[in-house]
């Protein structure tokens, strides 16, 4: 990919970084301290972002700069796996945001079966691949529970959820998201 390709791609990538936080326009504005009227050019590639407008966008997506824009890896072809805890789950991502499939390690510890997660939507599809362990999939009204080695994939519109399906094991999975599923959905308890 040459440095215009790169440069071309970091309008729409901006945009789907702000549609997987669920982010307006008036919004981003607000936390950036840039106007939305800018953000809507630099989104639709009719400017090109400069330093001062890329930084303040990387904090509020969590991101860094060169994930932000796409840069070209240079070096160690390695991904360098940082867990991050949320929702009492670790997640590893395994690869850098690219705007199109993310791929996470999930580690859900012992479950207790005294509170069910509640139900998510959203739209997109996911996919995931149980490891060790094992993991009851609600789909509406529907329970499946996965064991290692087993996989399912369902539409995300469906109410669902996902959690361990024993109290004194953890389960781990591997889960890929799309654009319409980047952002880990993971019911609340």
């Amino acid at each position: 990919m040459d440095d215009d390709e790169v440069l071309d791609a970091v309008g729409p990538r901006l945009r789907g970084c702000r549609q997987v936080l669920g982010l307006n326009l008036t919004e981003l504005a607000e936390r950036s301290g840039i106007t939305a009227s800018t953000i809507s050019r630099l989104e639709r590639g009719l400017v090109r972002p400069s330093l001062e407008q890329l930084l303040p966008l990387a904090r509020v997506y969590g991101l860094p700069l060169d994930d932000l824009v796409a840069a070209p890896r240079v070096g160690d072809p390695r991904v360098h796996l940082k867990p991050v805890r949320r929702y009492g789950l670790t997640f590893i991502p395994l690869g850098v945001p690219t705007g199109g499939l993310q791929g996470f390690k999930v580690i859900y510890p012992p479950s207790s079966k005294s509170r069910l997660p509640k139900f998510n939507t959203h739209p997109g599809r996911e996919w995931f691949y149980v490891l060790s362990g094992a993991v009851t999939l609600a789909l509406s009204d529907q329970r499946t529970v996965l064991y290692a080695g087993e996989a399912a994939e369902f539409d995300t519109m469906t109410p669902h959820w996902i959690a361990n399906a024993h109290p004194e094991r953890s389960a781990e999975i591997i889960a890929l998201y799309g654009i319409q599923g980047e952002r880990v959905h993971v019911a609340e308890v």
